[in-house]
């Protein structure tokens, strides 16, 4: 893949950071985060071609606001600003930011100067996102408005000697329509990127570069079955073949047979050169999450037993040159080593390294990768389709879709519960259509009544969720009949459950998980 050709996302706190950079990446141009804290020199090393700066929560005129020195604007390179960043840009160069009459939020009409090479093939009145309490009341010099809605007269603007655009509306969320296509008139049209970066070398180039590094060494992996390590470690096995050993460390909190599928296609009958060890650590995990109720206790335990188990099984290897992660491009954000926005996930690879195994070196080979670029590099392998187009799974698997303490029991009901609802989905032809959809176990127990008796059992909640981005998602519309179908199974061949539930609930403000 070719880095040389980059745009940076200088992050100011924005919820968005990452889409920003999706986006730019679907434009075939290659795109990294880095906090607003990032030094001038660091930037002017990385020879960017262009410069994004983010939205963010704050006030730019207030003290101790986010913002950057004046000279960042005078590099030479393009810069876009997005929400608070064109509102920053206003403000460090002599605009004035002031709070608006009327907070504008959500989808707004908004009249576009199409003759604006941000604007090129955009229609002249388009919908957009809005998301802002304060507006650019004055221009700094050499700036001009492209665009304006009905409540913010500098809805874009820009100033194209200088190569400084800024944009008060959020394209890069799905409600702005065309706001990928403004994103890529500024870093094709402006900025001049070619375009050449590309998935389709990325698994040739990584084989050749781990083999060269790996040489005779030995490496270990922690395979969990989902897509970020199985990609990972087949990535791995076509470089180094069996130098490698993957240790699959079965909690107990996955889908109903998802362990057996898991060794059915790493292990010995399956098609991949590597030494497959599969640990059933089941009864352990059941015991240490034994009376914990509170979300965040149950992520810690699990991912803490997850360590202690993978570190026993690593000292029976002994000594291993190389330790496999599956750490993807968010993982490294939301850790807080990318951008400037919240960490917001305590049960990813990234700072979860095992304390005693023996070591030298660390490979993360999809670092660099977005979801959807990993699902492309695992078709570019060979790997299964349905292993690839897997949907997300969280690390702490069912210890999330438990609500209250997890048990033996409990997980038996949501994996019998989810298992119908997957395979009801499938049947009705919409498991392509729904992004994200599975079955959780409210902690709400209910009186009913099944034949001549009076039960008194648990409620399933069903979740299916449509969204392309994963930072917002809506309720998927799920036909009634489909639904009806799911409930009379459940409640028929699922022992324990009485009652079955849709939430209908977007994100935000909720989120897609239920703890």
């Amino acid at each position: 893949m070719n880095k040389r050709e980059m745009v940076i996302v200088l992050d100011f706190g924005g919820q968005y950071n990452q889409l920003v950079a999706r986006r730019v990446r679907e434009c075939h141009v290659y795109c990294e985060i880095y906090s607003y804290r990032t030094d001038i020199a660091k930037i002017k090393a990385m020879a960017p071609k262009g410069i994004i700066l983010t939205g963010g929560p704050n006030s730019c005129y207030e003290e101790g606001a986010p913002t950057y020195s004046k000279e960042l604007f005078e590099l030479g390179i393009p810069v876009l600003g997005l929400c608070y960043g064109a509102q920053l840009m206003q403000h460090i160069l002599g605009g004035r930011v002031e709070r608006a009459d009327k907070r504008e939020y959500g989808k707004t009409e908004v009249a576009v100067d199409t003759s604006s090479t941000l604007f090129a093939g955009v229609a002249p009145d388009t919908t957009c996102w809005m998301s802002h309490f304060d507006y650019i009341s004055g221009l700094a010099e050499g700036f001009v408005s492209v665009a304006r809605s009905a409540d913010c007269p500098v809805a874009a603007c820009e100033n194209t000697a200088r190569g400084l655009y800024g944009i008060q509306f959020h394209p890069e969320v799905l409600h702005t329509p065309e706001g990928t296509k403004m994103l890529y008139n500024f870093v094709r049209n402006v900025c001049g990127c070619a375009g050449d970066w590309k998935m389709d070398s990325f698994v040739e180039q990584s084989i050749r570069a781990i083999r060269e590094k790996v040489g005779s060494g030995k490496v270990l992996c922690a395979l969990s079955g989902g897509v970020d390590s199985s990609v990972a470690a087949v990535l791995l096995s076509k470089a180094v073949g069996d130098q490698l050993t993957c240790v699959f460390v079965d909690h107990g909190l996955l889908h109903k047979n998802e362990g057996d599928e898991v060794e059915a296609v790493f292990g010995p009958s399956g098609n991949y050169n590597l030494n497959f060890i599969r640990v059933n650590a089941q009864q352990r995990f059941y015991s240490k999450l034994a009376g914990v109720t509170e979300p965040e206790r149950k992520r810690k335990i699990i991912g803490e037993e997850f360590i202690r188990v993978f570190e026993e099984e690593a000292k029976k290897i002994g000594a291993v040159d190389f330790l496999v992660q599956g750490t993807i491009y968010p993982d490294v954000v939301e850790s807080g080593l990318g951008g400037e926005s919240a960490v917001i996930k305590s049960h990813h690879n990234v700072g979860g390294l095992p304390d005693y195994v023996d070591f030298k070196e660390i490979i993360e080979p999809l670092r660099d990768l977005f979801k959807d670029e990993v699902r492309k590099a695992g078709l570019e392998l060979g790997l299964p389709e349905y292993l690839v187009f897997r949907q997300p799974f969280p690390g702490p698997g069912l210890g999330i879709r438990i609500i209250g303490e997890v048990t033996e029991e409990k997980v038996r009901i949501v994996q019998d519960a989810d298992y119908i609802y997957r395979e009801e989905i499938a049947r009705a032809g919409l498991d392509q259509d729904i992004n994200q959809y599975f079955a959780a176990l409210t902690n709400m127990r209910s009186v009913g009544v099944m034949g001549d008796e009076r039960t008194y059992d648990y409620a399933v909640a069903l979740r299916a969720v449509r969204t392309i981005d994963f930072m917002t998602a809506e309720a998927a519309e799920v036909p009634y009949e489909v639904l009806n179908r799911v409930m009379n199974r459940i409640i028929n061949e699922v022992r324990g459950v009485n009652r079955v539930l849709y939430d209908l609930t977007s994100k935000p403000p909720g989120t897609i998980e239920f703890e």
